[in-house]
């Protein structure tokens, strides 16, 4: 199986690379993984919402560019299904049970994720009613799927 991550924005914060690159290293042992990081725009304060949705739409573009037409896409989106780390492991192998030989993953920007990537999406992902940074939610959704491919192997982890 292959992941990618499509990401907007660079992770800064050194403890933050450590921690992804520590998650990818222990992932390459399942899946194939590749991670995409697409720039981010400028969010001025105080920004108006046809501003906003300016940014965004820039953002979508860049990530539509990394999309492929054979990968199953799940958008992280505060809207989306809330799912156990079981039922996420579920659903990954689910989807390779069906043939699915590539997931993307896409995280959206400070202001999330245009709406034409979200209607693109075959499922939407959400991990909280709550807002998380989307550097940080990186290293969450890298864990997430390590864990996930801990279950599906039968290997203890989880708990």
């Amino acid at each position: 199986m292959k992941i990618s991550l499509i990401t907007v924005g660079k992770v800064k914060e050194q403890y933050l690379r450590d921690a992804i690159a520590e998650y990818s290293k222990r992932l390459s042992r399942y899946c194939k993984l590749d991670i995409v990081e697409v720039a981010d725009e400028k969010t001025p304060e105080h920004a108006s919402e046809g501003v906003e949705r300016q940014i965004k739409a820039k953002e979508g573009e860049r990530i539509a560019k990394h999309i492929r037409d054979d990968a199953f896409v799940i958008a992280l989106a505060i809207e989306g299904q809330q799912l156990t780390s079981e039922e996420l492991a579920q659903k990954i192998d689910g989807l390779g049970v069906h043939g699915t030989s590539h997931i993307q993953l896409i995280i959206g920007g400070s202001l999330g994720l245009d709406p034409t990537i979200v209607k693109r999406a075959d499922y939407l992902l959400s991990f909280s009613k709550m807002t998380f940074p989307h550097q940080l939610m990186r290293v969450i959704l890298l864990e997430q799927l390590y864990r996930a491919c801990k279950i599906n192997a039968g290997e203890p982890y989880h708990k």
